[in-house]
């Protein structure tokens, strides 16, 4: 079990007090997410903008009682995360903040790209996209066929089609990523801001975590200025798919963390409102264990954070359990159980989206075999 130090207490217990404002916005959110007028002027979403923002680029003061994770401690921010997400999953995903493409910038970006992307996200009233799923191909960069034009200009053109992307009908400044050829060197990575010409987004259709707004962008001939290409000031080698990696293997242990958190609250719920539901214990055992890996993970990539085997384990073995747990869940409050309780009906909905963020279950084991037979498993 991985020990706490008196800073992680400390994140531990803010985010569990701002899990109770998550929770009283998650239903309406889910209900019309699009209408988020009303959810801007959280101080819960305030400070998660802030905890997101480094330091240089902050503007105005820290908001009251925030205790912010050190932004580059997985385990801060996974412990977080699991507390947060224990309010409501849907309504963190709904707060316009620097969010994965804010991670990736700050690896890739040269200092006026960091300085554009942050200044344009203070107002908290800006959302962000991150641009690498695409139809038919999900994230896998060896069959991406999103591509970078070289304008004739010393800019670029992006062509493509992305989709399941968070905000991105709603975003206003995000990371896309698309091939300049077919080496495994040319994915890169593109700083846009919008509005701009040939961009045209839609929001799916949703029926879990729809607060996350996931989207279809369709890209012809959008233009792409030479300095907002990321990563130009570093060697090949660091890069595109050199970030992305690095990136990965912090968020998904975020989604395994909200994955743990949000079973732990249908655990919870359950036992609130059917005390001495059959399978209750064993419930909460299993994702106590599930954050116990999670948390073991998570202080393993802040030791190396290259070696990603554990990370994959832990959130093959959370998303899987969460849903484990909402079958439960709906089972322990009988037949009509899910239409007297929405929040867990919503939360039944939800876990089922975990399995397709950062990677499914089957990239997963993909990893977990490969760091294996590397031996990494063994460190």
């Amino acid at each position: 079990m991985t020990g706490f130090d008196s800073r992680v207490r400390a994140v531990r217990d803010r985010a569990r007090e701002a899990a109770g404002d998550l929770r009283a916005r998650a239903l309406s959110i889910d209900t019309d997410p699009r209408t988020m007028a009303p959810h801007l002027d959280s101080e819960v979403y305030a400070a998660i903008r802030h905890g997101e923002t480094p330091e240089e680029y902050r503007w105005g003061p820290e908001p009251p009682g925030a205790v912010l994770p050190d932004r580059h401690s997985c385990l801060q921010n996974v412990v977080g995360m699991c507390e947060l997400a224990r309010g409501d999953v849907g309504a963190l995903l709904a707060c316009p903040a620097p969010g994965l493409a804010g991670t990736f910038v700050e690896f890739l970006g040269s200092e006026e790209q960091k300085k554009r992307f942050y200044e344009r996200v203070a107002d908290g009233r800006t959302w962000t996209f991150f641009a690498m799923t695409e139809p038919g191909r999900g994230s896998d960069a060896t069959a991406m066929e999103s591509r970078l034009v070289r304008d004739g200009q010393g800019g670029w053109l992006l062509h493509g089609t992305k989709r399941y992307i968070g905000n991105g009908a709603r975003g206003g400044i995000g990371v896309v990523f698309a091939r300049t050829r077919r080496s495994a060197l040319s994915v890169r990575a593109a700083l846009v801001e919008l509005p701009v010409p040939g961009w045209r987004a839609e929001p799916l259709d949703m029926v879990g975590l729809r607060g996350a707004a996931l989207s279809e962008i369709r890209l012809d001939a959008v233009p792409v200025p030479g300095h907002m290409l990321l990563g130009e000031h570093l060697p090949a080698t660091r890069r595109g798919i050199w970030g992305a990696v690095r990136t990965f293997n912090t968020m998904r242990l975020r989604v395994a963390a909200a994955a743990v958190g949000t079973a732990l609250a249908m655990a919870a719920y359950v036992r609130e409102h059917r005390p001495g539901a059959p399978g209750a214990r064993r419930a909460v055992a299993r994702a106590e264990a599930a954050r116990s890996l999670v948390y073991e993970a998570a202080a393993r990539i802040d030791r190396d954070p290259d070696r990603g085997y554990l990370s994959c384990a832990a959130k093959l073995g959370a998303t899987r359990m969460a849903v484990e747990t909402a079958h439960w869940a709906a089972a322990a409050l009988g037949p009509a159980g899910l239409l007297d309780h929405p929040l867990l009906e919503k939360w039944t909905r939800d876990v089922c989206a975990f399995e397709f963020m950062e990677g499914t279950g089957n990239i997963q084991r993909l990893h977990v075999a490969r760091g294996y037979r590397s031996g990494e498993a063994d460190g």
